[in-house]
């Protein structure tokens, strides 16, 4: 069983590195290529480039969605499951979401795959991917943090499940994620603004459920 579990987690950190980096290829390489590059660039990378790149991107999400839920029944027991692996796993959750039910439809559409309004479709996707950055840095340190709570003193990153400070923080994650169907990038419009969201939402998560 220790065997099956270390196996799992090397699993989940494996298809993790495929989901996250290709995530920050998109966003910090991909999308800066596209507004440089000539129109038969373009229209050749759109029909060749990122069809396959997004699939790498979606079934990396979706095998670490998997082997995350098989590694949260593992914890459910032990002192690692608590208020950081929560906020942790929610971010994680809500990427995965945003992956298959908004942007990969989404760029289906933006890239000519199906009909229907490419610039509208490219927008949205673009707001969900910023979003999916902005929660990564918080996300891979509540990961992380999980085990490590009673080793910095305080109420600790590993506190027992729920509180206000749970509850603050899953008010804030909420709040971005409704951001992300129906709102605006705002300071995640450049990839320097939203790098530095993802450093202060995570500087900011674990500073509530390290101090309340």
């Amino acid at each position: 069983m220790e065997f099956f579990n270390f196996l799992v987690r090397w699993s989940h950190l494996l298809v993790g590195i495929v989901w996250i980096g290709m995530l920050y290829y998109f966003n910090f390489v991909q999308g800066g290529y596209f507004k440089q590059a000539t129109p038969e660039g373009l229209a050749d990378a759109k029909q060749k480039l990122a069809p396959s790149a997004l699939w790498w991107f979606r079934w990396g999400a979706m095998l670490t969605f998997i082997s995350g839920v098989i590694l949260l029944g593992g914890l459910s027991h032990n002192h690692q499951f608590n208020n950081s692996i929560i906020i942790g796993s929610t971010m994680g959750t809500l990427m995965f979401l945003n992956v298959w039910l908004v942007i990969w439809p989404a760029q289906q559409i933006a890239l000519g795959m199906k009909e229907g309004d490419a610039a509208a479709n490219g927008a949205k996707a673009l707001l969900a991917s910023r979003t999916n950055v902005l929660f990564s840095a918080p996300m891979a340190f509540g990961m992380l943090a999980s085990g490590h709570g009673a080793q910095w003193g305080g109420s600790g990153y590993g506190s027992p499940i729920g509180g206000l400070d749970l509850m603050i923080c899953l008010a804030i994650i909420v709040a971005l994620e409704v951001n992300a169907l129906v709102g605006k990038q705002g300071p995640m419009a450049s990839v320097k603004g939203v790098i530095h969201g993802s450093l202060t939402l995570t500087a900011v998560l674990f500073g509530i459920l390290y101090y309340i």
